[in-house]
């Protein structure tokens, strides 16, 4: 199937209203038993209720004058990430009972978030782009590649596989807002904007994710090279997430780019039949 030019007509924004994890919390090196693995991701989850209120914001702000079916998304996207920012609450909540920090790593995260804020809204609007196409290239790769969710504990899996998936079906919407947004501006003007925002948010991004991981390793003593060779060879091997991470930012500053020149929509379909399937207890609709 050709890669479609624009956001395909047949994607839903599904409103879910899921829990995970209530029942069952994860163990304290919930992903493998892995201290890097698991500091990793609650170094992400640390910045997600922040960084997706940021995200909400900076597309509410433009959304009145959008036509439809945008308008409708932008309503459907701001439903998914209130639902992120709500489960992100929990799991962090979670990670810290498992005995981990997570008050600084959160606070790092809201002082980016501040700085942010003091941008133009046009340009929180080309961070939140630049942020969801991060978010969009990780959810591929870790529903694409088994190995990213395989050995997590059932609950925290299913709770990253849904984010995933919701992340995938409304990828598009930030940035067909800003193409929205910015259509007075010549292409030029467009995609330099964006292109500029891009490099910037993934300097911001790495400082902020990294050293939250480096911080919650520090509290298990194992903020050190050994630890460090393991996961930075899981993150940029061969399949790494943050491999394709790096990719995916020089895909995004080609001029003409679309986020749904990657149609993932078969790779949706799988992933919903296996969180169908799973089911767990704690999962309420």
């Amino acid at each position: 199937m050709p890669a479609p030019l624009h956001t395909p007509a047949n994607i839903r924004i599904e409103k879910r209203d899921l829990k995970f994890g209530r029942e069952t919390p994860p163990p304290r090196w919930w992903h493998s038993g892995d201290p890097g693995r698991t500091a990793f991701f609650n170094a992400l989850s640390s910045t997600f209720p922040v960084g997706e209120k940021f995200f909400m914001t900076a597309v509410r702000h433009y959304r009145e004058g959008t036509p439809q079916p945008l308008r409708g998304q932008i309503d459907d996207f701001l439903y998914q990430e209130s639902m992120h920012t709500r489960e992100h609450v929990v799991f962090n909540r979670q990670a810290e009972d498992a005995g981990f920090d997570i008050a600084t790593a959160e606070d790092r995260a809201r002082r980016t978030i501040a700085w942010a804020k003091r941008r133009s809204p046009i340009q929180q609007l080309a961070a939140t782009c630049a942020l969801e196409h991060f978010t969009a290239t990780l959810a591929h790769d870790a529903l694409a590649n088994p190995e990213h969710l395989g050995g997590a504990a059932e609950e925290a899996q299913q709770l990253w596989r849904w984010h995933a998936i919701e992340e995938i079906e409304h990828k598009a919407v930030a940035f067909d807002t800003y193409l929205h947004a910015a259509r007075a501006m010549t292409p030029l003007r467009r995609w330099l904007k964006r292109s500029t925002v891009m490099c910037v948010t993934t300097m911001r991004f790495h400082y902020v994710i990294f050293r939250n991981t480096a911080d919650l390793l520090r509290q298990d003593g194992r903020n050190d090279w050994a630890t460090w060779k393991v996961l930075l060879a899981w993150l940029y091997g061969r399949h790494g997430l943050m491999r394709a991470l790096f990719r995916g930012v020089f895909t995004y500053m080609r001029p003409g780019f679309h986020p749904w020149e990657v149609d993932d929509r078969g790779l949706l379909e799988e992933a919903l039949h296996l969180l169908e399937a799973a089911k767990p207890k704690a999962m309420a609709v």
